[in-house]
């Protein structure tokens, strides 16, 4: 494992033990007590210094979803970003962008709701374009509510009246919005919008924001107080797809959900946005998120894809486990490790997927096993499946890589073992001597799951090799599988030198 992939600090004031005190967590043993008044002669009191980092939680209910959908280049995803609060639905000024139904939480006024943002959609249409328009009329029928958004400077088109009917067949309370109703001209142009028979037109600027608060008042009134939703926060656990572009990560979630979830075409970079699905497998739920296909290096995208591989990093810092799919049918590449390294770097769960197996032979496996010791000899650690998702072979191993990777994930050592541990350790092989010192480690605690991060009070710095070697014994003694461990020391050389 690379330096950069473990973190280092001589402050750990932000991390620690439980808050039922040091000393209930050290198992009454006396050799891990004194190692204790050690760390504390050294750094003095430690107890308040080491406070436990709890993974943060919630419970989950129900909660409404409004459905935002029109024709293409109406402003939609302009409107989501508007209505959450934050720059997170890619918008260009093109038709198209959004592909697949994206989900959001907002909040306004005290109310919480999810809101789907859709595809454009669009009449007559074939290929992927069918598939967009599928995708919106699939979100309405899962919403309790619709904003249903209109261009107000080229008025209510054929392709808006179509979708009209099919609003009305839906039998959901439907709002709509006249936007890019950027001054008062445009507005009462916007008044002939009553001949498609939704009521008055709520006139907006999502660019600008004008109307924006007045649209939010009413479309809080219109959702029930509980709704088809459910709550991210806590609940299912949360499983980010990763990998290259057309790498087949959409076309798994598919495999996984049963049904046709997201949007898939052979041409790469079809997702743009992250796509959240939940998803039930043997009675356990998920919330499984289809992610961009991320590019070599961020220069090469443009656009909106930039953008789109912006939301998959955000995407992955809100998983806890990431599934990285990797082609099984063609060489082992440089793109494929820098993601492995991604999401090592953000601290999550790894399970490794090798797609696509039904395209390789016996010759193709044999190589393919020759590049994982070569290239992934630093993760040793991560479970991998060999699945196809096109045919569903072994998709149904992947549930159990994950529950694993999530086990290793939230593993805590006790203090006390962990010091005994610590101490057996250093007994049969120290620290070499550097320049005529030894490093010892006093004292040794985790302060953290997800991932498992340990702080170290040491007499001074440990070397890489030696980092490496006590986590490669920390895995053999305690598991961790399917999970990046860090180490966090604390010198007393450095805290002395500041005083």
């Amino acid at each position: 494992m690379s330096d950069e992939w473990i973190a280092f600090d001589d402050d750990v004031d932000d991390a620690g033990l439980p808050d039922d005190g040091l000393a209930d967590d050290l198992d009454d043993d006396a050799a891990v007590a004194a190692a204790l008044a050690a760390a504390r002669t050294e750094f003095g009191d430690i107890d308040d210094e080491l406070s436990e980092l709890m993974r943060p939680g919630g419970e989950h209910s129900g909660m409404p979803v409004l459905a935002v959908v029109g024709r293409p280049n109406v402003g939609k995803s302009t409107l989501v970003n508007r209505m959450i609060g934050r720059r997170e639905a890619v918008t260009e000024d093109v038709p198209g962008v959004t592909r697949d139904r994206v989900t959001y939480e907002a909040e306004w006024n005290g109310r919480r709701f999810i809101l789907i943002d859709t595809g454009g959609w669009d009449r007559k249409v074939r290929g992927m374009a069918a598939q967009i328009a599928a995708q919106a009329e699939r979100a309405v029928n899962d919403a309790d509510a619709v904003l249903f958004i209109v261009d107000a400077k080229v008025g209510a088109t054929d392709t808006d009246e179509a979708v009209v009917q099919v609003l009305r067949k839906s039998g959901k309370p439907v709002l709509l919005v006249a936007n890019k109703a950027d001054d008062d001209n445009t507005e009462l142009e916007a008044q002939s919008l009553w001949s498609l028979g939704l009521g008055e037109p709520h006139c907006v600027s999502a660019l600008h924001g004008r109307g924006a608060g007045d649209l939010l008042d009413a479309a809080v009134d219109m959702l029930p107080e509980n709704g088809a939703g459910i709550s991210r926060l806590g609940g299912p656990r949360r499983v980010a797809l990763l990998g290259k572009p057309n790498v087949g990560k959409s076309s798994l979630l598919n495999a996984l959900a049963g049904s046709d979830r997201v949007v898939v075409d052979s041409v790469a970079g079809t997702t743009v946005d992250p796509v959240d699905e939940l998803i039930a497998i043997k009675d356990t739920w998920w919330w499984f998120v289809d992610t961009a296909g991320i590019r070599r290096k961020s220069k090469e995208a443009s656009g909106h894809e930039y953008y789109a591989t912006l939301r998959t990093q955000a995407a992955l810092d809100r998983a806890e486990v990431a599934v990285v799919l990797v082609d099984a049918s063609e060489p082992l590449s440089e793109q494929d490790v820098r993601i492995i390294h991604m999401v090592i770097e953000a601290g999550r769960a790894l399970v490794l997927a090798f797609n696509k197996w039904d395209l390789t032979d016996e010759e193709r496996r044999k190589y393919l096993y020759r590049e994982v010791d070569r290239d992934l000899v630093q993760v040793p650690w991560a479970p991998h499946v060999n699945i196809s998702a096109k045919t569903k072979r072994h998709i149904e191993k992947l549930p159990a890589a994950i529950e694993e990777a999530l086990e290793g994930w939230e593993t805590r050592v006790s203090t006390g073992r962990l010091n005994q541990f610590i101490k057996e350790l250093t007994d049969a092989h120290p620290h070499p001597l550097r320049g005529g010192r030894q490093p010892r480690i006093l004292f040794a605690a985790q302060v953290q799951v997800g991932p498992p991060t340990f702080a170290l009070f040491t007499t001074g710095f440990l070397e890489a090799g030696y980092r490496r070697f006590i986590e490669r014994r920390l895995r053999e003694d305690f598991g961790f599988t399917g999970t990046p461990i860090r180490l966090v020391m604390r010198v007393r050389e450095k805290r002395s030198k500041r005083r």
